[in-house]
Protein backbone atom coordinates (compact mmCIF):
# COMPACT_ATOMS: atom_id res chain seq x y z
CA UNK A 1 0.00 0.00 0.00
CA UNK A 2 1.25 3.54 -1.03
CA UNK A 3 1.80 5.89 2.39
CA UNK A 4 3.63 8.66 3.11
CA UNK A 5 6.78 9.05 6.03
CA UNK A 6 6.93 12.45 7.54
CA UNK A 7 10.53 12.89 7.74
CA UNK A 8 12.36 14.67 10.53
CA UNK A 9 13.36 17.42 7.07
CA UNK A 10 9.66 17.48 6.30
CA UNK A 11 9.06 18.15 9.99
CA UNK A 12 11.50 20.81 10.65
CA UNK A 13 10.83 22.53 7.30
CA UNK A 14 6.60 22.95 8.13
CA UNK A 15 7.42 23.25 12.31
CA UNK A 16 9.75 26.42 10.93
CA UNK A 17 7.34 27.97 8.73
CA UNK A 18 3.91 27.40 10.74
CA UNK A 19 5.33 26.13 14.16
CA UNK A 20 3.43 22.62 14.21
CA UNK A 21 3.18 19.60 11.80
CA UNK A 22 -0.86 18.84 11.79
CA UNK A 23 -3.06 22.55 11.15
CA UNK A 24 -6.37 20.00 11.50
CA UNK A 25 -4.85 17.97 14.35
CA UNK A 26 -8.74 17.99 16.17
CA UNK A 27 -11.36 18.55 14.74
CA UNK A 28 -15.47 17.37 15.41
CA UNK A 29 -16.43 14.80 13.44
CA UNK A 30 -20.35 15.63 13.57
CA UNK A 31 -19.18 18.42 11.19
CA UNK A 32 -16.48 16.09 8.89
CA UNK A 33 -17.54 14.35 5.32
CA UNK A 34 -15.49 11.68 4.00
CA UNK A 35 -14.69 12.49 0.08
CA UNK A 36 -14.46 9.39 -1.52
CA UNK A 37 -13.08 10.45 -4.95
CA UNK A 38 -13.58 8.54 -8.11
CA UNK A 39 -13.05 4.79 -6.46
CA UNK A 40 -14.58 3.41 -9.82
CA UNK A 41 -14.27 0.61 -12.03
CA UNK A 42 -13.17 2.43 -14.64
CA UNK A 43 -9.75 3.82 -11.93
CA UNK A 44 -9.27 1.16 -9.55
CA UNK A 45 -9.85 -2.19 -11.89
CA UNK A 46 -7.12 -3.72 -13.50
CA UNK A 47 -9.55 -5.34 -16.48
CA UNK A 48 -9.64 -1.15 -17.54
CA UNK A 49 -6.85 -0.12 -19.62
CA UNK A 50 -6.86 2.46 -16.71
CA UNK A 51 -7.09 1.28 -13.61
CA UNK A 52 -4.52 1.99 -11.17
CA UNK A 53 -3.71 -1.15 -8.97
CA UNK A 54 -2.74 0.74 -5.62
CA UNK A 55 -6.22 2.32 -5.73
CA UNK A 56 -7.52 -1.46 -4.33
CA UNK A 57 -5.43 -1.61 -1.75
CA UNK A 58 -7.26 1.75 0.12
CA UNK A 59 -10.38 0.18 0.17
CA UNK A 60 -10.60 -1.10 3.54
CA UNK A 61 -9.26 1.86 4.88
CA UNK A 62 -11.89 3.94 3.21
CA UNK A 63 -14.08 1.80 5.00
CA UNK A 64 -13.01 2.09 8.12
CA UNK A 65 -13.14 5.69 7.85
CA UNK A 66 -16.34 5.89 6.29
CA UNK A 67 -18.10 3.60 9.18
CA UNK A 68 -16.22 5.46 12.12
CA UNK A 69 -17.41 8.71 10.23
CA UNK A 70 -21.32 7.86 10.25
CA UNK A 71 -21.05 6.68 13.22
CA UNK A 72 -19.87 10.03 14.93
CA UNK A 73 -22.50 11.68 13.27
CA UNK A 74 -20.38 12.85 9.90
CA UNK A 75 -21.06 12.86 6.31
CA UNK A 76 -19.26 10.34 3.70
CA UNK A 77 -19.86 11.76 -0.31
CA UNK A 78 -19.11 9.30 -3.30
CA UNK A 79 -17.83 11.42 -5.62
CA UNK A 80 -17.81 9.96 -9.83
CA UNK A 81 -16.25 11.06 -12.62
CA UNK A 82 -18.68 11.21 -15.59
CA UNK A 83 -18.17 11.84 -19.18
CA UNK A 84 -21.43 14.05 -20.06
CA UNK A 85 -21.54 15.38 -23.39
CA UNK A 86 -21.03 18.98 -22.22
CA UNK A 87 -17.71 18.04 -20.24
CA UNK A 88 -16.86 16.23 -23.93
CA UNK A 89 -17.12 19.38 -25.96
CA UNK A 90 -16.20 21.96 -23.51
CA UNK A 91 -12.91 20.61 -21.74
CA UNK A 92 -11.27 19.73 -25.57
CA UNK A 93 -7.98 20.72 -24.29
CA UNK A 94 -8.26 17.48 -21.57
CA UNK A 95 -8.68 15.09 -24.77
CA UNK A 96 -6.29 16.40 -26.75
CA UNK A 97 -3.73 15.42 -24.48
CA UNK A 98 -5.12 11.67 -24.94
CA UNK A 99 -4.92 8.92 -27.21
CA UNK A 100 -7.47 8.98 -29.94
CA UNK A 101 -8.20 5.29 -28.79
CA UNK A 102 -8.48 6.66 -25.44
CA UNK A 103 -10.72 9.40 -25.29
CA UNK A 104 -13.02 7.11 -27.55
CA UNK A 105 -13.23 4.68 -24.42
CA UNK A 106 -13.79 7.04 -21.71
CA UNK A 107 -16.40 8.89 -23.53
CA UNK A 108 -17.91 5.00 -24.62
CA UNK A 109 -17.74 3.93 -20.81
CA UNK A 110 -17.63 6.34 -18.35
CA UNK A 111 -21.10 7.21 -17.92
CA UNK A 112 -24.27 5.42 -16.53
CA UNK A 113 -25.52 2.09 -17.02
CA UNK A 114 -21.33 0.86 -17.70
CA UNK A 115 -19.68 -1.20 -15.36
CA UNK A 116 -16.41 0.75 -15.59
CA UNK A 117 -18.79 3.82 -14.36
CA UNK A 118 -20.12 1.95 -10.58
CA UNK A 119 -18.09 2.49 -7.55
CA UNK A 120 -15.45 -0.28 -6.94
CA UNK A 121 -17.26 -3.13 -5.32
CA UNK A 122 -15.68 -3.56 -2.32
CA UNK A 123 -16.68 -0.27 -1.23
CA UNK A 124 -19.12 -0.20 1.09
CA UNK A 125 -21.79 2.30 0.60
CA UNK A 126 -25.26 2.24 2.08
CA UNK A 127 -27.97 3.80 2.03
CA UNK A 128 -28.15 7.18 3.09
CA UNK A 129 -24.25 8.75 1.90
CA UNK A 130 -24.29 11.42 -0.80
CA UNK A 131 -23.57 10.57 -4.22
CA UNK A 132 -22.23 13.94 -6.25
CA UNK A 133 -20.60 13.11 -9.68
CA UNK A 134 -18.36 15.73 -11.53
CA UNK A 135 -17.09 16.45 -14.85
CA UNK A 136 -13.81 17.65 -14.00
CA UNK A 137 -10.48 17.19 -12.12
CA UNK A 138 -11.62 18.86 -9.52
CA UNK A 139 -15.24 18.47 -7.47
CA UNK A 140 -15.34 22.08 -6.72
CA UNK A 141 -15.67 23.22 -10.22
CA UNK A 142 -19.02 23.42 -12.56
CA UNK A 143 -19.82 19.97 -12.05
CA UNK A 144 -23.36 18.08 -12.70
CA UNK A 145 -23.95 17.00 -9.57
CA UNK A 146 -24.53 20.66 -8.33
CA UNK A 147 -22.55 22.87 -6.14
CA UNK A 148 -20.21 20.94 -4.06
CA UNK A 149 -19.34 23.76 -1.64
CA UNK A 150 -23.12 24.52 -1.13
CA UNK A 151 -24.29 21.44 -0.27
CA UNK A 152 -21.50 20.44 2.28
CA UNK A 153 -22.29 24.07 4.04
CA UNK A 154 -26.31 23.02 3.83
CA UNK A 155 -25.15 20.26 5.77
CA UNK A 156 -22.70 21.97 8.35
CA UNK A 157 -19.29 20.50 7.09
CA UNK A 158 -16.52 22.25 8.18
CA UNK A 159 -13.43 19.63 7.53
CA UNK A 160 -13.17 17.24 4.83
CA UNK A 161 -11.03 14.33 4.97
CA UNK A 162 -10.20 13.29 1.06
CA UNK A 163 -9.56 9.66 -0.19
CA UNK A 164 -9.07 8.08 -3.57
CA UNK A 165 -7.48 7.73 -6.55
CA UNK A 166 -5.45 9.43 -8.47
CA UNK A 167 -3.57 11.39 -5.54
CA UNK A 168 -2.00 13.84 -7.50
CA UNK A 169 -4.81 14.39 -9.79
CA UNK A 170 -8.67 14.30 -9.15
CA UNK A 171 -7.72 13.88 -5.30
CA UNK A 172 -5.60 16.80 -4.92
CA UNK A 173 -7.17 19.03 -7.35
CA UNK A 174 -10.67 18.51 -4.94
CA UNK A 175 -8.12 18.67 -1.55
CA UNK A 176 -6.84 22.33 -2.89
CA UNK A 177 -10.07 23.55 -4.17
CA UNK A 178 -11.67 22.68 -1.16
CA UNK A 179 -9.11 24.49 1.10
CA UNK A 180 -8.96 27.69 -1.12
CA UNK A 181 -12.77 27.70 -0.65
CA UNK A 182 -12.37 27.83 3.21
CA UNK A 183 -12.68 24.32 4.38
CA UNK A 184 -10.33 22.50 6.65
CA UNK A 185 -8.42 19.64 4.59
CA UNK A 186 -7.19 16.52 5.05
CA UNK A 187 -5.35 13.89 2.88
CA UNK A 188 -5.50 10.69 4.19
CA UNK A 189 -1.91 8.89 3.54
CA UNK A 190 -2.46 5.89 3.38
CA UNK A 191 -6.31 6.58 1.98
CA UNK A 192 -5.11 7.81 -1.76
CA UNK A 193 -3.38 6.20 -3.97
CA UNK A 194 -1.66 7.17 -7.41
CA UNK A 195 -0.12 5.23 -10.40
CA UNK A 196 3.64 5.76 -8.78
CA UNK A 197 4.85 5.80 -5.37
CA UNK A 198 6.85 9.02 -6.37
CA UNK A 199 4.00 10.78 -8.10
CA UNK A 200 1.87 9.80 -4.24
CA UNK A 201 4.20 10.93 -2.11
CA UNK A 202 4.87 14.26 -4.03
CA UNK A 203 1.70 15.24 -3.55
CA UNK A 204 1.53 14.39 0.60
CA UNK A 205 4.43 16.47 0.42
CA UNK A 206 3.14 19.45 -1.24
CA UNK A 207 -0.05 19.24 0.69
CA UNK A 208 0.95 18.76 3.63
CA UNK A 209 3.53 21.71 3.36
CA UNK A 210 1.55 24.07 1.87
CA UNK A 211 -2.27 23.83 1.61
CA UNK A 212 -3.52 21.67 4.62
CA UNK A 213 -2.88 18.26 6.64
CA UNK A 214 -1.79 14.89 5.81
CA UNK A 215 -3.03 12.19 8.15
CA UNK A 216 -3.30 8.60 8.13
CA UNK A 217 -6.01 5.86 8.48
CA UNK A 218 -5.09 5.11 12.33
CA UNK A 219 -4.66 8.61 13.51
CA UNK A 220 -7.77 9.84 11.75
CA UNK A 221 -9.82 7.19 13.52
CA UNK A 222 -7.92 7.91 17.05
CA UNK A 223 -9.04 11.32 16.88
CA UNK A 224 -12.97 10.13 15.94
CA UNK A 225 -13.17 7.56 18.12
CA UNK A 226 -11.91 10.10 21.13
CA UNK A 227 -14.45 12.48 20.28
CA UNK A 228 -17.36 10.23 19.96
CA UNK A 229 -16.18 9.17 23.65
CA UNK A 230 -16.27 12.57 25.36
CA UNK A 231 -19.54 13.47 23.02
CA UNK A 232 -21.03 10.74 24.94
Amino acid sequence: MQTFEITREITDAITKRRGHVHPHEQFDPAKTALLVVDMQNYFVSEDEPTGCGPAQEITPNINRLASALRAAGGAVVWIVTEATEEANESWKNFYETLSEEGAENRRKVLVPGQSAYEIWPKLEVPDGDTHFVKARYSAFLKAPGGDLEAILRDAGIETLIVTGVASNVCCESTARDAMMVGFRTIMVSDGNAAYTLEAHEATMRGFLTTFGDVQSTDQLLGTIGRRAEAAE
